[in-house]
């Protein structure tokens, strides 16, 4: 299912720079200096190295990202308006959870932000995604790793609505641009299938979504969060077709939860 990805044609890369004479103002994309950052703390990951440095990650990653984040926020009420949250909450935090990890490293060696769908933020459902780390900034969307029941509902919606998924991750604008997940999929059919299912392919996926990857250069135009807007827009048809069976299965929860039953 995987194809090689491209992406967007963008023409001006010339960077801005801040002056020498004062800190620069937060501003709506990543300075050179904030790429450095996260290069050094990939070398010295560790809360000794970290701990005074919070404040130049604060202002030079964190208050950058937010304002990045609201502008795509911004930017969802023609696309997404079922996405739309506070960037607090849509920014994930720099520290990693290692509680059940054997790598202890206290902090993760990228940002980014995920924007889940309203109603499913305890669960996710399908969703938007970017991350910028000194490799590129990865730009996704999509379900990864759907809880069992999702699993269950995308995949009955399959069933009858294989041909339409299909179109959707066909159209030529989105081939041009993205590549599928290479997650993991089921050697067999699901229990219950027919294994001659025309669209058991996308049916055996434990996940489905989007990506693509530019270069790290993208975080440091002035124009980083349009950049953004551009490519998530352009799978916004494949985020609301997975969100369609989660929400169904969502909404008797919802209802036992609330007493409507």
């Amino acid at each position: 299912m995987h194809a090689p990805h491209r992406t967007l044609a963008y023409t001006d890369m010339r960077m801005p720079r801040a002056t020498k004479s004062s800190p620069a103002a937060p501003a709506p994309y990543l300075r050179p200096e904030a790429i450095t950052f996260l290069r050094n703390l990939a070398k010295h990951n560790d809360r000794d190295w970290f701990t005074p440095r919070k404040p130049q990650f604060e202002a030079q990653l964190k208050e950058p990202m937010l304002l990045i984040v609201r502008k795509i926020t911004d930017a969802m009420i023609d696309f997404a308006p079922q996405h739309i949250r506070p960037a607090e909450k849509s920014l994930f935090r720099i520290y990693r959870d290692t509680r059940f990890s054997h790598d202890k490293r206290p902090y993760k060696t990228h940002v980014a932000a995920w924007w889940s769908h309203q109603g499913l933020e305890k669960t996710s459902g399908a969703g938007y995604y970017f991350q910028v780390s000194p490799k590129g900034v990865v730009i996704a969307a999509g379900a990864y790793m759907p809880e069992k029941e999702q699993l269950a509902a995308i995949r009955n919606w399959l069933l009858d609505n294989h041909e339409d998924f299909r179109k959707i991750l066909k159209k030529p604008a989105v081939r041009k641009t993205f590549s599928e997940f290479e997650g993991e999929a089921l050697s067999r059919p699901p229990k219950g299938f027919p294994a001659d299912h025309p669209g058991m392919d996308l049916i055996r996926c434990k996940q489905w979504g989007l990506s693509t990857t530019l270069p790290v250069g993208a975080a440091q135009r002035k124009d980083f969060a349009k950049v953004l807007v551009k490519h998530l827009k352009l799978l916004a048809p494949m985020v609301d077709a997975l969100n369609t069976p989660i929400a169904a299965a969502a909404a008797p929860k919802r209802k036992v939860l609330f007493g409507l039953h």
